[in-house]
């Protein structure tokens, strides 16, 4: 097995746990988000491919491999993408990172073997701390408050497990979406349902000021007719607005909810995100309405979406948001496998 402590970025990371400042590094050859902002989606090829300094970060050999292999239709991608899958979930996410723009290049090219599948893994490394995050706090946050005199809004995601700089490896991530969103835009309207949830849940990550891609979002809501893609919208939208917020997004949310002519899983999904976009008190009629329409078979359905097999880890993603947010007081399943020991 590879020893990531041989990478050169370890060198970085000691340095930094010995009290090197972070700032010394920006811009050099192991800062993940200057690498990852040189490498253009529309121009890729195998010498651009080659040419990435993989090396430099925690296994960065193998991500090279597997999108070696994806890039040419070769092997079993969900097995590639499942590698990938495999690091952010362990919190290792650099070189994860890294592929972003290569998986971007494949899930835009409908005739490729594989694009579904990349196109299904390019938002994991956007996402910090995500994988069993269920709570109104956490669920949907793009990042913690920002302190004060810190490099960037990422600094506080603290250290990955090699030691490297978390927000580094998701503000490269994030930055990479947000470049290709003209290429993704489209994938909103793919025929394909599937593309269709995972273009909005990749969208999702994107900076979004002008609110270009929510616009996109409530285009597509209005057109889309599946109940499960019609709630990713509104999850989608919900995300976006947690981290640029705009009240009348919020707003449109809370109707959703609150409107009985909505398919369930839309007015489920819009109960989510409204919760987490607010600190109010939870509504009576809130409570009342989630706890009606959230049964296991609206569940089982509802984790076909990318935000709620995050959030379950094993469990309904749905039930356990419904379970944190509503009734806290509740245990943890004692056969779920984070449940914690006595």
């Amino acid at each position: 097995m590879e020893d990531w402590r041989a990478d050169p970025t370890f060198a970085m990371c000691r340095a930094l746990v010995d009290g090197a400042d972070l700032a010394s590094f920006v811009g050099g050859p192991f800062d993940i988000r200057a690498v990852v902002a040189a490498i253009r989606p529309e121009k890729i090829d195998g010498a651009v491919l080659d040419d990435v300094p993989w090396e430099n970060f925690p296994h960065g050999e193998k991500v090279h491999d597997v999108v070696r292999l994806l890039r040419a239709g070769d092997g079993s991608a969900r097995f590639a993408m499942g590698v990938l899958l495999g690091m952010c979930a362990n919190d290792s996410r650099a070189s994860a990172a890294l592929a972003v723009p290569f998986l971007i290049r494949i899930a835009t090219d409908p005739h490729h073997p594989h694009h579904t599948d990349a196109l299904g893994g390019l938002a994991a490394p956007a996402r910090a701390r995500h994988f069993g995050v269920a709570s109104r706090d956490e669920l949907l946050l793009h990042r913690s408050s920002p302190q004060h005199r810190v490099l960037d809004g990422y600094d506080d995601y603290g250290a990955e497990v090699t030691g490297y700089p978390a927000g580094w490896s998701v503000a490269a991530a994030r930055a990479a979406i947000t470049a290709a969103t003209p290429m993704l835009l489209p994938l909103l309207n793919d025929s394909d349902v599937t593309t269709r949830i995972h273009a909005a849940y990749a969208l999702a990550t994107a900076a979004d000021p002008d609110r270009r891609v929510r616009s996109a979002f409530a285009t597509r809501f209005d057109k889309e007719q599946d109940p499960v893609a019609l709630a990713g919208l509104v999850l989608a939208t919900a995300e976006s607005t947690r981290a640029h917020s705009h009240r009348p997004d919020t707003a449109w949310i809370r109707r959703l909810w609150q409107d009985r002519a909505q398919a369930p899983e839309v007015r489920l999904a819009a109960a989510i995100g409204w919760l987490c976009l607010t600190d109010e008190p939870v509504p009576h009629a809130l409570h009342t309405t989630v706890d009606a329409l959230a049964t296991e078979e609206r569940a089982r359905a509802m984790d076909t979406l990318p935000w709620m097999t995050a959030v379950g880890c094993g469990e309904s993603g749905l039930l356990r948001c419904v379970r944190r947010m509503l009734h806290p007081e509740e245990p943890e399943p004692r056969d779920a496998p984070w449940a914690p020991l006595p």
